[in-house]
């Protein structure tokens, strides 16, 4: 009979959280107070956007991701909503643009500033008026440009092409309605929606606590979860894996986590309890890792788990433990992320009672953890689009566009482009099935009328100097961490000369007491 091993070996046995200090994070964001069951905070590569709380209508903060430390409490925000916000989620196809919605029944898309947001910002680029109650939910297509899904109170899911012509959009491109119980219509409500990785399908929650499949086009439920012993809560698509994972409560009321076939939702494939707390638990996935990671609403905990598509589905790792409790937490796209440190996941923890936003990473430690690791970092989904909007609509699926992570040898340039040189790409970009030269030479000069106006215009001379500011503090940045790397490598081979010559000394005065004895 041949010894088997109960143990799996994993690479990512050893992955650990490492917290930012409090001069890197974010101190003094006054956090929202809402009790819905959402992140609170989105992130990208150039800014991070936190709901806060105020008096008069919602607003959200938007910060540079490098703006750590103190935050001003006059600093500028995000206040057009009329309502609380309740979620907001950046473009993935473009850093930005961000969506809010709230409880005043819309939906608004708005551009920020290269510069970031250097006064109060209350008119938004589009706003999305259809639904009769309150939104609670937003989510962008994974593929598709400039797709948005929202789901309100009022029992509907829409799908909006935020690219329309005009201010005010009322018209969605589809319309999906929840089943409704003639005599319990609020179990229709939805709790959670998720995108399957080619944006083809759709998973939901509802208050009724179970799981639905949708055709997100036609609104046609597919599959309808049939467990009794499971109430979910939050639902996520597994990609790459074809699972689909929802995370709940079981007839004991203890939070449990299932694993579902996403085309047959008869029988669970795995369910595990875990512990008794009352809070949500958020679960998020890393396709490129195959890593799981819950968190839970009120705990201090993150605990990893590595997933597979054959049985026992689901490994236990380890778990990240803090005092401090999160409300929330948002997420860094795989782009933004440090790869010289090994590092494979961020969050940003939400920590309510201290006014809190504490960047978490995720570290795999490796001997060697400047080289690149291309087994940690295989390609991953980049931020540029596999189709347009009406292309999705027609019936294409389409999945995500794949890009490296691999340090390009030659140096990029790291900072952002002013607005006018995003406007000339915009207009450009737009002309790229035109052979017109007329048309290209005619936006060239209204591209220096813009640089023109914009440094005149005394209203924005103050962003224009702060920018500059910022480019000069970002390329500071990099040589003081340029030099501590250089000096920490002059330390390294300093302290191995010495140790050698301690060796060489010892070697000799062994070898005289020898000789003289």
């Amino acid at each position: 009979m041949s010894w088997r091993s109960s143990f799996r070996c994993s690479k990512f046995r050893h992955i650990f959280g490492k917290s930012a200090t409090k001069e890197h994070s974010y101190d003094g964001v006054p956090i929202t107070r809402s009790v819905h069951d959402n992140h609170y905070c989105s992130a990208n590569p150039c800014f991070i956007a936190v709901v806060t709380e105020c008096a008069g209508g919602g607003s959200f903060l938007v910060l540079p991701i490098h703006h750590t430390g103190r935050v001003d409490p006059q600093h500028p925000r995000v206040c057009g909503h009329s309502g609380r916000v309740l979620d907001v989620k950046w473009n993935p196809f473009d850093d930005y643009c961000i969506a809010s919605c709230s409880e005043d029944c819309t939906v608004k898309i708005w551009d920020i500033p290269v510069c970031g947001v250097q006064q109060n910002l209350t008119k938004a680029r589009k706003t999305l008026i259809s639904h009769s109650r309150r939104v609670g939910l937003i989510e962008w297509h994974p593929t598709a440009e400039n797709l948005l899904l929202s789901a309100a109170y009022d029992y509907k899911v829409l799908l909006w092409d935020v690219s329309q012509a005009g201010a005010v959009i009322r018209y969605p491109v589809r319309v999906v309605l929840m089943p409704i119980h003639h005599r319990y219509p609020s179990e229709a409500l939805l709790l959670s929606v998720s995108f399957n990785s080619d944006g083809s399908r759709l998973a939901v929650t509802c208050k009724d606590r179970h799981v639905r499949v949708l055709d997100p086009r036609t609104g046609k439920i597919l599959q309808v979860s049939s467990s009794n012993s499971h109430k979910a809560n939050k639902v996520l698509y597994i990609g790459g894996l074809k699972l689909l994972l929802s995370t709940g409560s079981s007839s004991w009321n203890h939070r449990q986590i299932v694993l579902w076939d996403p085309d047959d939702l008869s029988e669970p494939l795995y369910e595990e309890d875990l512990d008794g707390s009352a809070g949500v638990l958020f679960p998020f996935y890393d396709p490129d890792t195959h890593m799981l990671y819950l968190a839970g609403k009120g705990d201090g905990n993150i605990r990893y788990y590595e997933l597979s598509a054959e049985k026992p589905y689901i490994s236990y790792l380890t778990e990240y433990r803090s005092l401090l409790p999160q409300k929330g937490l948002g997420v860094m796209p795989k782009r933004g992320l440090d790869v010289t440190a090994c590092e494979i996941f961020r969050f940003y923890r939400l920590i309510a009672i201290k006014d809190l936003v504490e960047p978490l990473s995720m570290i795999i430690p490796r001997k060697e953890s400047g080289i690149f690791q291309e087994d940690l970092y295989p390609m991953t989904a980049g931020n540029q689009a596999a189709m347009t909007a009406q292309e999705w609509l027609l019936g294409v699926n389409r999945g995500p566009v794949l890009m490296s992570l691999k340090p390009d040898p030659r140096v990029p340039n790291p900072y952002p482009e002013t607005p006018a040189e995003k406007g000339l790409v915009r207009q450009l970009s737009s002309l790229r099935f035109q052979s017109s030269p007329a048309a290209v030479t005619e936006i060239g000069q209204d591209f220096i009328e813009e640089v023109k106006c914009w440094i005149n215009n005394k209203t924005l001379q103050k962003s224009f100097f702060l920018f500059q500011l910022l480019q000069a503090f970002y390329k500071q940045q990099d040589e003081i961490r340029g030099l501590k790397e250089e000096l920490h490598q002059k330390d390294v081979s300093s302290q191995t000369v010495r140790y050698q010559n301690f060796l060489s000394d010892t070697f000799l005065y062994f070898c005289v007491f020898t000789f003289c004895r």
